[in-house]
């Protein structure tokens, strides 16, 4: 089978008529005919003619796009990872899925996610090691882009679910800043958290899907607009001088595994032979508050989303959607707004830490992903960023012994979202020795 073609890659082919829509479409429905029976990506995917028929003009021309399960989409089931939703289709497509198509795109399929998008795994496994988890919320996302089987995956993030899996999974993954990507039709963890991001091969394959699916109207609520990214070499970009680079020093290091702490040591110094000053950073407790503070808003918005399922179809809910529903409720509504001003005060004063660096980089997980498929991984180095609602990127940077991928996140200043895609580029060209491809 032919190797997998990156995003805009296999963009530039079809507008240049050097691939034809049906070819490429005919490809990546023979990859997942041939993986699915172990990968398990996907809850629906489309036939081929009916793939082939939704292709239109426009810059997404016949790219296949898998959608996380909790993203409406009229063509396709929408289950939402629980079984309270197996025949659910939508009147309507999520905005995110209205873009694509009005792009071009092509809706390949559903993939699976958590249900709810929080702790009960579906069956997905993970590329490199089907015995491994490939993380989650968006576990199918992740899996169906690192397979090679679609270019871009569209998938969401309220703790650590875009970054982690992507870690896991050898790949690319983008959690832009809070309300930069239409979240309209996306079923709800956390309205305050919930963040939609990408799945790619490369950091060049986001900036093209960033640039095409960001909001450019702020209809929504919260919604904000990020200009348009253009990656430059990075001297240029940052006005004649080399990036500098925060190493976050956490209070949770000691989860992190031996790998994964030479991975961060591997990714600083190959950033530092490329020119980029890189330092040591220390937050201040109050930061690491809001970690806490994140997981207490999330519980107590999902127990009002998730009351009426509590009520109705308490057999169908899960041990993990039931604590979430009761933790929720235990909390006061002075703890809640307590939590929320937290949130905005640290937004704000994160800014005074971006003055000085232009990028923090940090551990995505704990390490490689772990055995088993009853655990999608503890995603407790990405609450902060989900909390904060800065833009995060995770890229791979190495190998385990085990084989399996290891990699870090890069995280920028809330709404600087073309900086942390500039720096991204930058130190994903540092590891171009290191990477894996799958």
């Amino acid at each position: 089978m032919k190797p997998a073609l990156g995003l805009v890659e296999a963009c530039d082919q079809i507008q240049e008529s050097q691939l034809s829509t049906k070819d490429y479409l005919s490809q990546c429905s023979l990859r997942a005919d041939e993986l699915e029976p172990t990968l398990k990506a996907f809850t629906v995917r489309g036939e081929l003619p009916e793939l082939i028929a939704q292709s239109r003009p426009g810059p997404l021309s016949g790219i296949p796009v898998a959608v996380k399960d909790i993203i409406a989409t009229q063509g396709f089931v929408t289950t939402n990872g629980s079984p309270i939703y197996q025949t659910h289709t939508p009147k309507e497509d999520a905005i995110i899925v209205q873009k694509i198509c009005e792009l071009g795109g092509v809706i390949f399929g559903k993939t699976v996610t958590t249900e709810f998008a929080w702790r009960q795994p579906g069956p997905t496994t993970n590329p490199w090691n089907s015995a491994h988890t490939p993380g989650g919320s968006s576990s199918g996302s992740a899996a169906a882009v690192a397979s090679g089987i679609v270019p871009l995956a569209i998938g969401s993030q309220t703790v650590g679910s875009l970054i982690r899996p992507a870690s896991y999974c050898g790949i690319v993954g983008f959690k832009a800043s809070f309300g930069a990507i239409p979240r309209m039709g996306v079923f709800p963890v956390s309205s305050s958290l919930d963040h939609i991001g990408f799945f790619t091969r490369s950091v060049q394959d986001v900036v093209h899907a960033f640039n095409l699916l960001k909001n450019n109207t702020t209809t929504e609520e919260e919604s904000i607009i990020i200009p348009d990214v253009s990656v430059q070499p990075i001297k240029l970009f940052l006005g004649n001088r080399m990036p500098r680079i925060a190493v976050l020093k956490t209070p949770y290091d000691d989860l992190l595994d031996q790998e994964q702490v030479n991975t961060l040591k591997l990714a600083a110094d190959q950033l530092k032979s490329a020119g980029a000053m890189v330092e040591d950073l220390t937050l201040a407790q109050t930061y690491w508050d809001g970690v806490d503070a994140t997981l207490l808003i999330m519980n107590c918005e999902a127990a009002v989303v998730h009351e009426p399922h509590h009520e109705k179809f308490p057999d169908l809910l899960s041990i993990h959607m039931k604590e979430l529903v009761a933790k929720g409720n235990s909390y006061s509504a002075n703890e809640y707004i307590q939590a929320r001003n937290l949130q905005k005060e640290l937004r704000h004063s994160i800014n005074e830490i971006f003055e000085r660096y232009d990028a923090i980089l940090a551990a995505p997980a704990t390490g490689e992903a772990p055995k088993g498929l009853d655990f999608t991984g503890n995603p407790v180095f990405c609450a902060l960023w989900s909390f904060i609602g800065t833009p995060a990127i995770a890229l791979p940077v190495t190998k385990s012994a085990n084989g399996l991928p290891l990699g870090i996140q890069l995280i920028g200043n809330y709404k600087d979202d073309g900086k942390l895609l500039n720096i991204a580029s930058f130190a994903e060209s540092c590891f171009t020795n290191l990477k894996i491809n799958k």
